[in-house]
């Protein structure tokens, strides 16, 4: 039944549901007037639903006589995919040569999910998260950060996840022994940072940079007056000393790249100047010599460092120069010696081992956050009672729950054993290793309560709601006032609810919203992974990379922060650029390194929402050319939320272009579709993607591609024409929610940890028509996420 649903024509679909939710019977006054549908089935629909020509299996010559017996009943499921169709206007087809008027659209769409809403209030179905999920990779670096105040590199400690319905906190329900013992090395690491304790052997790390980075300017973080280098963020659990070690890039044949002449290297702790290094070539007797492979081999130093977080930055400090004498303006990219020749020596690696002659664990912000207590004497007792105090206090909050004495047995345990042998301090340490290997903080566990049944709606607990709620804004633990006001029941009122979220959107926790939900949901984290090709976009390199998302990332942080209209996302008048990036968009006056808001309402650039940034348009590329299909899929997915049907089988590959013939994107494309099997998919995908061919595979304006003048002629699935990135911003503002209605399936898909259902339909037209009311306010589709059914409910199994 199912399936045949799927693909009927929406009208009729409509029409069908009324009859079956009217159950055949004579319609009132009150309920629709049966001769309109009838005479809207007949309209749109029998042309393809007869008995000569029965699409779908559906005969609906005669239908008005036995309808009823052709229905068996009929599946929400299905009927929620054909509303998403009729919200999109994308059945019947474009191409039909009879289509409803747009008021026939919004008439049988409003009736259609009136009926849909109307039965989900009388049936909930909240859906059902897992019962076990392990925090991922970022949730753990988080919850460390809250809970010890100490800040970790996960990525040395921990494997990444793995994505599902486009978020890394789905698929998160296991524990392989394999991840199993990368937590126990990395709790035993942490509790070791957290308390301050000795190694038996120094330690270290090492910081690589990417071998395309430019580093002829400015590092924003480090002092006015340097070029290149890194700034490293990173605990230091004991005071000593500690050894820094550097080493330059070198090109293919390890010559040091772009050493000509003496240069000096800083070495920073906290923007304090601790050691300054110099290097330049060997000497001899003609000059400088070119034998400069062991010009770094004493880039070694030993500095004092305290115990605690600090910013250790390796940079060069600027040396004047003249202007370079060239017929050609310089790239802006200087990385290798075979296509961009670096014009000064470049940092290549800094790692730091230690500490040498440590002096102690001091006073830090982890130490302080831990020893909350100390015992009044050295009797075992006394000692016991301060560690309860402690592992109390921090298991609540590590735990997410009131802790009885049964959790405090295993650390006690641990506890009692280390400080027979090594005292307190060591003893702490011991037992908080086993408080971050427990399965109650390695998973978040809803239960079901005893007295449910199977197929019962339950709400979930006020402590369930403090975890889902600070998982899903901050992607980490509650916190102190969080966790009180669950604990004493209180959570879950309406007024209180509302004041939580809006105080946790204002904190600086917020932020992992943009770091973490919306790097994933527009693909900004496969940036990293975007290699154009060298050749064709000579002045690519890690500096844009870095800056393009940076630029993505400020303006949803604005929009957070702000409050403003998520319809700014695709709207906005401004944008946020650095030299590096508005220079590559052609942008003038905007100098330095630090990024800035940048009003565009003056001028066009053709920059301003998402669509037109080259994070976006860079990802959705290929290294040598743009790709409409993928951009066209991009925004159907991300942006409308009609994404197109999985390719069939043994697709044929897009034919690249023939030795000696021009032959453009669209006419390659044209011919791809002419395959019946691609025809069905590429006929939704490439005219959205064809708004933006005037944006290169690096984001860059053009107005011909290979001499060849651009055509940005397409249409939308609707059948709209739009010939511009702003036709296409305009189309999609005509029925603003659809954006706002994928955005929040989006947001509902990363706080619940699982995908969307079709049931969860109603829920989020729910917010979407409240939101709709403050303009689409980002704070009021939150609020309606957080009071909507599926986060506040769940299904027992």
């Amino acid at each position: 039944m199912t399936s045949s649903i799927l693909t009927m024509k929406p009208l009729f679909a409509v029409c069908l549901l009324l009859f079956v939710f009217l159950g055949g019977r004579p319609v009132s006054a009150q309920e629709h007037s049966l001769s309109s549908f009838v005479s809207m089935m007949e309209n749109y629909c029998v042309d393809c639903h007869n008995s000569a020509e029965a699409e779908a299996g559906l005969d609906l010559e005669g239908f008005g006589t036995d309808v009823q017996k052709r229905i068996v009943d009929w599946d929400v499921s299905a009927w929620e995919i054909i509303a998403k169709r009729l919200r999109g206007r994308q059945m019947p087809p474009a191409e039909a040569t009879s289509r409803p008027t747009e008021a026939q659209y919004v008439a049988a769409l409003s009736e259609l999910e009136t009926m849909l809403d109307q039965k989900a209030i009388a049936n909930p179905q909240p859906g059902r998260t897992d019962s076990i999920r392990r925090l991922n990779r970022t949730e753990y670096r988080n919850v460390i950060r809250d809970l010890l105040h100490v800040e970790v590199n996960v990525n040395d400690l921990l494997p990444a996840d793995e994505l599902s319905h486009g978020f890394d906190n789905v698929t998160v329900g296991e524990l392989s022994p394999l991840l199993l013992n990368r937590y126990l090395g990395a709790a035993e690491r942490i509790s070791r940072i957290a308390v301050g304790g000795q190694q038996l052997s120094p330690g270290g790390f090492t910081i690589r940079l990417p071998p395309d980075r430019t580093q002829e300017h400015h590092v924003q973080g480090l002092p006015l007056g340097t070029r290149g280098g890194t700034l490293i963020r990173r605990s230091f659990p004991i005071a000593g000393e500690y050894e820094i070690q550097l080493r330059l890039m070198r090109d293919r044949d390890e010559n040091i790249e772009g050493l000509n002449g003496s240069h000096d290297i800083d070495v920073l702790v906290d923007r304090e100047l601790v050691h300054r290094f110099s290097v330049s070539p060997p000497k001899t007797k003609k000059g400088w010599s070119k034998d400069d492979t062991l010009v770094d081999a004493n880039l070694k130093k030993r500095f004092r460092v305290t115990a605690g977080q600090h910013a250790i930055g390796v940079t060069f400090p600027i040396k004047s120069a003249s202007l370079s004498e060239t017929r050609r303006q310089p790239f802006d990219a200087s990385f290798n010696r075979h296509r961009h020749p670096r014009k000064s020596p470049a940092i290549f690696e800094v790692s730091i081992v230690g500490p040498f002659n440590p002096e102690g664990p001091g006073d830090t912000p982890s130490r302080r956050s831990v020893f909350t207590c100390r015992p009044e004497t050295e009797s075992p007792e006394e000692a016991n009672r301060c560690a309860r105090r402690i592992l109390s206090r921090l298991m609540r909050l590590a735990y997410r729950r009131p802790i009885t004495d049964g959790d405090l047995e295993v650390p006690l345990r641990f506890f009692a054993q280390r400080f027979e042998s090594d005292g307190f301090e060591p003893a702490i340490e011991t037992a908080l290793s086993a408080v971050l290997v427990n399965p109650h903080f390695l998973f978040r566990a809803e239960k079901d309560p005893a007295s449910a049944e199977p197929g019962d709606v339950y709400p979930i607990s006020d402590l369930a709601l403090a975890s889902r709620l600070s998982f899903f804004l901050w992607s980490s633990i509650p916190d102190q006032e969080l966790l009180q006001l669950a604990e004493r029941g209180k959570l879950g009122h309406r007024d209180v609810l509302q004041s939580q979220v809006r105080r946790m959107l204002a904190d600086p926790r917020s932020r992992s919203l943009v770091g973490n939900f919306a790097a994933q949901w527009l693909y900004l984290r496969n940036l990293d992974s975007f290699r154009p090709d060298m050749r064709r976009f000579v002045d690519f390199d890690d500096n844009l990379r870095k800056a393009m998302r940076q630029e993505t990332e400020l303006l949803f942080q604005d929009v957070v922060q702000e409050d403003q209209s998520v319809l700014n996302l695709i709207t906005s008048q401004k944008t946020f650029l650095n030299e590096r990036l508005a220079k590559h968009y052609g942008i003038p006056h905007v100098k330095g390194s630090h990024f800035r808001p940048v009003s565009l309402a003056a001028n066009d650039y053709h920059r301003g929402g998402l669509l037109r940034h080259a994070s976006i348009l860079a990802v959705t590329s290929y290294a040598t050319r743009t790709s409409p299909t993928i951009r066209g899929n991009w925004i159907l997915e991300n942006i409308l939320g009609t994404p197109p049907p999985p390719p069939p089988p043994n697709v044929p590959s897009l034919k690249e272009k023939v030795a000696f013939q021009k032959v453009t994107v669209r006419q390659r494309l044209a011919q791809h579709r002419e395959d019946p099997a691609c025809a069905s998919c590429h006929n939704l995908m490439d005219p959205v993607g064809f708004a933006l061919e005037n944006y290169d595979a690096v984001g860059r304006w053009r107005t011909f591609d290979d001499g060849i003048p651009i055509d940005s002629s397409g249409a939308l699935p609707d059948g709209q024409k739009i010939d511009s990135v702003a036709a296409l911003e305009a189309g999609i503002m005509r029925r603003p929610e659809m954006f706002v209605g994928t955005m929040t399936e989006k947001l509902m898909t990363f706080a619940l940890g699982r995908g969307i259902e079709p049931t969860d339909a109603p829920a989020i037209r729910k917010i979407v028509n409240q939101a709709a009311d403050k303009d689409y306010q980002f704070s009021q589709i939150v609020l309606g996420i957080v009071q909507s059914t599926p986060f506040r409910k769940r299904l027992a199994l």
